[in-house]
């Protein structure tokens, strides 16, 4: 197969850079994600009841309007609905096992930390509705690209076929830096400066885990608490409301034993010290949840490598985008959300990262 474009992921940079070529009359683009669906990092849980209001958020749940436009404009254009994060009532504090939790005033956050109705997965499925193109290829994992005589070579496997190949004039890189330096083999190698660049750049989200509890009512509300919590007793160390509006309630919380050590403990048992931990928190109603679930992004090979282990406190500064010189140089881009110099690792990074790779794609075919 023959085509102009590659874009290698279909998280969100991806999808909203195939989004982008098509505004601007570019169909001439294949786009292969490693997972079966598209999303990346954005990745819900629906809980028994199957209905769409009943999404939460395994990756990220919040974004700023008031300080990423960009991402707020197209989420106005696709006509998703929004709604701000519960925050009325006491936060609870957890210092020690001798001591219990302690409900302290809360606080609103500056700006408003919004949030999706139906969960960040909206926005994968309406840009995907948008699209025209067919060439989507789910469960396609590239694992070379050769570049030679002016001709780049994608080769993919499927759960069917391991010699998968498309040609093409450009590559879009929509997933983390540090992945497509360790996984992806390039012929020829990628320059000695870039390398480093893009192995030492974290992947947000890949050193952490994450466990969400469904519940038919947020009963916490009714004690006058928020749902926010923070402990030092664990094994979460950060808890907030994830409740839809007019749909199920919920609560989930950042897990914050290392991953080294997580690996050391089965699901099972992870979920059963989760339960205990809430309702040591907010009480025996928390002890059955509808439904729960815990996802390590650490154990999650299209996330994370063995650089991930140790979380990173704040987002990595974002590397270059493309080789500086040589045959690399604008022909292979980089798009995904570390590579986003104003929001490294957020969901509005994924866009301002592929707007900027479209922008650099239509600069160098228009030269």
């Amino acid at each position: 197969m023959r085509t102009k474009i590659a874009i290698i992921g279909g998280g969100l940079s991806g999808v909203y850079a195939a989004y982008q070529l098509e505004q601007c009359g570019i169909t001439d683009y294949i786009l292969l994600e490693a997972r079966d669906q598209l999303g990346g990092r954005i990745m819900d849980f629906t809980s028994l009841s199957q209905a769409t209001t009943n999404s939460f958020d395994l990756g990220p749940t919040w974004f700023w309007p008031e300080f990423q436009p960009q991402l707020n404009a197209i989420i106005k254009t696709l006509n998703l609905e929004t709604f701000a994060q519960y925050e009325q009532g006491n936060t609870l504090v957890e210092r020690s096992h001798t001591q219990p939790p302690t409900a302290m005033p809360g606080y609103t956050h500056a700006p408003t930390s919004m949030r999706l109705k139906g969960g960040m997965g909206t926005l994968i499925n309406a840009l995907h509705a948008k699209l025209s193109n067919k060439h989507i290829v789910t469960g396609a994992l590239v694992k070379t690209i050769t570049h030679q005589h002016g001709n780049i070579e994608v080769n993919f496997s499927t759960s069917n076929t391991t010699d998968n190949k498309v040609n093409v004039e450009h590559v879009m890189l929509a997933l983390p830096p540090r992945l497509a330096a360790s996984q992806i083999t390039f012929t020829p190698a990628l320059p000695s400066d870039l390398v480093p660049q893009w192995q030492n750049t974290a992947t947000w989200m890949a050193p952490h885990a994450k466990y969400i509890a469904v519940y038919d009512t947020p009963f916490w509300r009714k004690q006058t608490l928020s749902g926010s919590a923070r402990s030092s007793v664990g094994p979460m160390a950060e808890i907030h409301d994830a409740s839809n509006p007019l749909g199920q309630a919920a609560l989930f919380g950042f897990i914050g034993i290392p991953a080294d050590d997580r690996k050391r403990i089965s699901n099972e048992d992870f979920i059963t010290h989760c339960r205990a931990q809430l309702v040591r928190l907010f009480g025996a109603q928390a002890a059955t949840p509808k439904a729960d679930i815990i996802k390590d992004w650490a154990q999650d090979p299209l996330t994370a490598t063995h650089l991930d282990t140790h979380a990173a406190n704040t987002h990595a500064p974002a590397p270059y985008i493309t080789a500086q010189n040589g045959p690399w140089y604008q022909n292979l881009v980089g798009i995904g959300s570390e590579w986003s110099v104003q929001f490294p690792g957020y969901v509005a990074g994924a866009v301002d990262a592929a707007n900027i790779g479209v922008e650099l794609y239509l600069k160098k075919v228009n030269a």
